[in-house]
């Protein structure tokens, strides 16, 4: 095992230290950016406080209540899909043969059943980590929602305020970790790349670290999420 271990080159430690580089060190950036160039997660976490600021006093809430259930049920469709993602290369790591077969013919270079396996280890530790983010998500969502209903109804209430502010925080963290857990899932197809090689990770870390980033600071959404109120 070890053997096959060494032949893990120099570039190949590299690659792997960049791509899981990449993905806390932009995770950290996108959860604290400077306050002059505001992230759509800092964004929509304002917008949150808002909705449980203007949620208090609306009668009925039923439509909170369907915006709640459609964020759960985007947390628990993304961990089922998790869960069959790991399962695929748990399977894969099984049964490398056609693996080999492809990143010989992209390669030239025959490549050991342990060091695949190791390959994919990488892209199942992401999908777990995405998994478990995904439940977590969903989780709070759920505490969010019961101290939703035990918000009064009525503005004059002096725990109206406090406890709406309270969901709002819960609303913000379980989207956060839903976020992290999206991010799991780039870096883990990310990883895939490695199938063929350290320059290909290298390459597919930089092109997920491109996609991510920019959805957070140069998206339409954030442009829009950024005009100011009429």
């Amino acid at each position: 095992m070890l053997e096959h271990v060494a032949l893990l080159q120099a570039l190949d430690w590299v690659a792997i230290i960049y791509l899981v580089g990449a993905w806390l060190l932009l995770s950290r950036i996108i959860e604290h950016p400077p306050k002059s160039r505001p992230s759509v997660t800092v964004l929509m976490s304002e917008r949150r406080r808002d909705w449980m600021r203007v949620f208090v006093d609306r009668d009925p809430r039923i439509f909170d209540s369907q915006i709640l259930a459609s964020l759960r049920q985007g947390t628990s469709f993304f961990a089922s899909t998790s869960i069959f993602a790991i399962g695929g290369v748990l399977a894969l790591a099984k049964n490398t043969d056609p693996l080999i077969g492809v990143a010989q013919e992209v390669t030239a270079v025959m490549t050991p059943v342990l060091i695949i396996q190791i390959k994919l280890a990488v892209v199942a530790l992401f999908l777990t980590n995405a998994f478990l983010k995904f439940v977590w998500a969903n989780r709070v969502f759920g505490y969010c929602a019961v101290l939703m209903a035990a918000v009064p109804n009525d503005p004059n209430d002096s725990i109206s305020y406090p406890r709406a502010a309270q969901a709002a925080e819960l609303n913000i963290r379980a989207a956060i970790n839903f976020n992290r857990g999206l991010r799991a899932v780039y870096f883990a197809l990310g990883a895939l790349a490695w199938l063929l090689g350290a320059v290909p990770l290298m390459i597919s870390a930089t092109v997920v670290i491109w996609v991510v980033g920019s959805r957070e600071f140069a998206s339409v959404p954030r442009d829009i999420l950024l005009k100011e109120d009429p």
